[in-house]
């Protein structure tokens, strides 16, 4: 199925130069002069090699048709993600590198969705947003605007994120998977 380049997610599967691709990051560049790009760094199903590309926006990529199926993630194994069907109880071995920069974000027992070409697996998707605890965070610095700054700190997955400054450790947050931004507290 063809699709406008500008069109392409993280996690969908494009053919191009003859091989299938995962797309891992897309970011859209405005230069000052000139028409606007898309910069793709996407990975090789076959070899797990990563390569970046850019398209213009007008340009058509072939997107394939993956089935989505709903896994449970039970544990690593070495570099692979051993996945069970919640219907059949079956096992299924997924390289880790399918997940990319968002593998911190995986957790035990957490429901994903893998995109399956053929019965291989090709990508995985995680929930949009994950609960974290914070487990260290900057101190507030006194005269510091509430509504601009944000300060650094470390989640309990040892992935570093901005928080607004009124979050400390200890604090459990709310973060997309996507990027590992912070998206609220934590209720209850």
């Amino acid at each position: 199925m063809k699709q406008q380049a500008n069109q392409m997610r993280p996690g969908q599967v494009i053919e191009y130069e003859g091989r299938r691709w995962t797309v891992l990051k897309i970011q859209i560049i405005t230069p000052g002069k000139g028409g606007a790009f898309i910069q793709v760094e996407m990975r090789d199903i076959k070899t797990g090699t990563k390569k970046d590309d850019r398209w213009r926006t007008a340009d058509t990529v072939e997107r394939l048709m993956t089935e989505d199926k709903e896994f449970t993630y039970s544990y690593a194994d070495g570099e692979n993600l051993v996945l069970m069907d919640p219907e059949t109880f079956e096992q299924t071995v997924v390289p880790g590198a399918i997940l990319g920069d968002r593998l911190p974000f995986l957790e035990e027992n957490m429901t994903v969705s893998v995109k399956l070409i053929e019965g291989d697996p090709v990508a995985m998707e995680l929930p949009q947003h994950v609960t974290l605890e914070v487990a260290e965070a900057d101190p507030v610095v006194k005269g510091q605007t509430a509504s601009s700054s944000y300060k650094p700190a470390l989640l309990s997955n040892g992935v570093k994120t901005l928080v607004p400054p009124f979050i400390t450790a200890g604090e459990k947050i709310v973060v997309k998977t996507e990027d590992g931004s912070y998206v609220e507290r934590a209720k209850g």
